[in-house]
């Protein structure tokens, strides 16, 4: 398949104190969030200044890629603030390019971390009209032996941060976003939840760790709505009422340290865990690591040249798309089919 440029796409980020307002109305928009619900979580922004850092990351991204991709242009659009995916889609277009590789800032399946981003997609070709170009999602890459590689490497240094004492008895505790139990059974049975199992699974092993915990964070919504549990701050306090004196926590739920890194993990899980006699690492995200780059490189050359995936092997049936079985999830964005056709 020939491709004439890369699109970073991504979930954006305000900049600025004025902008996290707007911005969290963008992203809650038509879900009923109750305005007291926005102005706490943007206490959380503002507790950075307003600036996520998200957008910055995903710069020092574009840059990594058009190190790696020289024969490609390289093009940035975000879902939630600017720069927006269709002034992006349009300045695609404008440019001449006819196709385009688009790389998601999700590793996983399911609605938020893949569909939604097959959304915007097909939104910004409509808003652009005839001239867009086609724009290719590419596969999902929670079992890739880079994205497995850079949260054991950074589960490593995380363990040194931690009193010499501690380290070969810290329990590692892998966490990712929450979503209900309904938009986990969306795609088939735990889609989403078993691709997070088998990438902690990976990631366990490579750093040498035969126990670990997976559990959740970041949940919102009412508390009558089921959704996937444990959550971190609950088992954290369950450990340490156990006897544990130190944990490892590894948000690979994440591609970047973003606020619901910074704020959950960083503040509110830290405070907690020091509250309760526990010694605290956080691994870091991949953020704009050059292996990053490497790993949609990679995926580009698959649909370029049609390779085999590069996949650490698992259990059947939790792919989208280029699945590890090869089957669908079921829904009509599964890579490597192109956009939808412009309406």
């Amino acid at each position: 398949m020939d491709l004439d440029a890369v699109l970073l796409l991504s979930f954006g980020g305000p900049e600025g104190p004025e902008q996290v307002r707007p911005f969290l109305e963008n992203v809650t928009r038509g879900r009923g969030v109750p305005p007291a619900r926005l102005d706490a979580v943007a206490q959380h922004y503002r507790h950075f200044g307003g600036v996520s850092p998200i957008n910055a990351i995903n710069r020092a991204l574009v840059d990594a890629l058009r190190a790696e991709l020289p024969e490609l242009p390289v093009y940035f659009g975000n879902r939630n603030w600017d720069p927006y995916i269709e002034d992006t889609v349009a300045q695609l277009a404008a440019d001449g390019i006819r196709r385009a590789a688009v790389f998601a800032t999700s590793a996983w399946g399911g609605y938020s971390g893949c569909e939604q981003y097959a959304e915007d997609i097909a939104r910004a070709r409509r808003a652009v009209g005839e001239r867009a170009p086609e724009l290719v999602k590419l596969r999902q890459y929670f079992d890739h032996p880079l994205f497995v590689a850079m949260f054991a490497e950074a589960i490593s240094a995380a363990a040194e941060t931690l009193p010499a004492g501690l380290r070969d008895t810290a329990r590692l505790v892998f966490t990712a976003h929450s979503i209900p139990v309904a938009a986990d059974e969306r795609y088939g049975p735990r889609l989403y939840s078993r691709q997070v199992a088998h990438a902690t699974a990976l990631v366990a092993a490579a750093a040498g760790y035969p126990e670990y915990d997976q559990v959740w964070q970041s949940r919102s919504g009412p508390p009558q709505v089921p959704w996937l549990e444990p959550d971190v701050e609950a088992h954290l306090a369950a450990l340490a009422e156990a006897g544990v004196r130190a944990v490892i926590v590894c948000p690979i739920g994440f591609l970047s340290d973003n606020i619901e890194v910074l704020w959950d993990l960083d503040h509110e899980v830290r405070l907690q865990a020091q509250a309760a006699g526990l010694a605290y690492a956080r691994a870091s995200t991949p953020n704009a690591d050059r292996r990053l780059a490497r790993l949609a490189r990679g995926l580009i050359e698959e649909l370029r040249d049609g390779g085999a995936p590069q996949r650490l092997a698992g259990p059947a049936g939790l792919g989208c798309g280029f699945g590890v079985d090869g089957a669908p999830c079921g829904a009509a964005h599964c890579a490597v089919a192109v956009a939808p056709p412009v309406r």
